[in-house]
């Protein structure tokens, strides 16, 4: 799976970018939302925003703290700590029973690159450690 983690806002955007976001289901600054790195039409749309995200692949462990810290169900109410494990099963074959994207907070400790710059100088782009990332904002 891979994560992909909105870093710009909303302005100044190009309005087919916006769109691309917005079916993505990371509609604000600071959103998540995971992917199958198989879908050729979701990594498409993520090859075009790649200068507005992060992105990286995630392993299971870092998911399932994911569901289980910023998880909610389609009514909107937390997920259970008993119930990730079968969320994550579904979700892996592409049934989502929670919503499709994920709030997390800024970093703790800051963005220690540039918001502006792609992945060797700064966070957006494609990341090989986009879990240390991912940890910190949870």
């Amino acid at each position: 799976m891979i994560a992909i983690i909105r870093i710009h806002g909303r302005v100044g955007v190009d309005k087919d970018i916006d769109e691309t976001l917005f079916r993505l289901k990371i509609r604000k600054k600071l959103a998540c939302t995971l992917i199958d790195e198989k879908d050729k039409v979701d990594f498409g749309m993520l090859q075009k925003i790649r200068h507005y995200v992060a992105f990286g692949n995630v392993s299971d462990d870092v998911m399932k703290q994911l569901i289980e810290k910023r998880g909610e169900t389609l009514t909107g109410k937390r997920i259970d700590k008993k119930e990730v494990d079968k969320i994550l099963d579904e979700i892996k074959k592409g049934n989502w029973k929670i919503k499709g994207f994920f709030r997390l907070h800024p970093p703790i400790g800051g963005f220690k690159k540039s918001t502006k710059l792609s992945y060797p100088k700064g966070i957006i782009g494609k990341h090989e450690d986009i879990s240390k990332l991912l940890l910190r904002m949870l």
